[in-house]
């Protein structure tokens, strides 16, 4: 305990300048703005190069769960810049969410890339609140490296599952916290105040595969993995789906 705090005071010396910015109010916006998708954008192309392979496995079954109708609607949470777009099959009809409106650039030119898809509308909304989607209204809902930073697990799960179909699919693939014992874990804890601020609130310690076990779903396919994020406490990871 005393070494996680002691560890955890030289990094925030050694961030003070960030929590100066964030105590006068400038780091928030700078960060959402300009800062995070910046940074996103350079980890998200290490981490689709380390999940490239789990990512493909687990969407190859979406074609599965197409509606009656034969099409497959799906409903992105924190598309991001749209890298999970390449994994989609062709004729999907996708709508995107995202709560940080900065993405919008990168996620334009996602979309010029990925013509075998169908974008039904991008949203600016946060995971726990997608009210103006209807309920029943997708087959498949789908959330990478999401969970670790929104306000409420919970009510995220709630949502998906509402606008979800009866026979539809929430599909996942997020970090998490790490063996109790372990020293990435007693890194993670060390971490986490200063990485959560740096990382527009990510938390590094969830156990997120206790939330998806607690939700309602008729049936949950987890799978725990590790990828290699060099100098990054983000190793272990969930990867799975579970159907309304």
């Amino acid at each position: 305990g005393v070494s996680v705090l002691l560890l955890r005071a030289c990094l925030a010396l050694l961030a003070s300048p960030i929590y100066l910015l964030s105590f006068l109010g400038i780091w928030e916006p700078f960060c959402k703005k300009v800062f995070f998708p910046f940074l996103l954008e350079k980890i998200c192309l290490s981490h689709d190069k380390k999940s490239k392979k789990h990512k493909q496995e687990l969407f190859r079954n979406l074609p599965d769960f197409r509606g009656p109708s034969g099409a497959l609607r799906l409903l992105e949470i924190g598309t991001g810049s749209g890298s999970n777009f390449q994994y989609y099959p062709p004729g999907c009809k996708v709508t995107c969410t995202d709560i940080n409106p900065s993405f919008q650039e990168s996620l334009a030119k996602s979309m010029k890339k990925n013509q075998h898809l169908q974008y039904e509308g991008v949203l600016v909304a946060a995971g726990e609140d997608l009210g103006q989607v209807p309920s029943g209204s997708v087959d498949v809902v789908v959330c990478t490296l999401v969970l670790c930073s929104v306000h409420s697990v919970s009510s995220t799960l709630r949502e998906a599952l509402r606008v979800l179909r009866p026979g539809g699919a929430f599909y996942f693939l997020e970090h998490v916290a790490a063996e109790r014992s372990s020293w990435t874990y007693f890194w993670q804890q060390v971490c986490y105040p200063t990485w959560k601020l740096i990382f527009a609130g990510c938390c590094l310690t969830r156990e997120l595969w206790k939330n998806l076990e607690e939700a309602k779903f008729s049936e949950l396919k987890i799978q725990h993995i590790s990828l290699a994020m060099p100098w990054m406490p983000i190793e272990p990871h969930i990867v799975g789906y579970g159907v309304k």
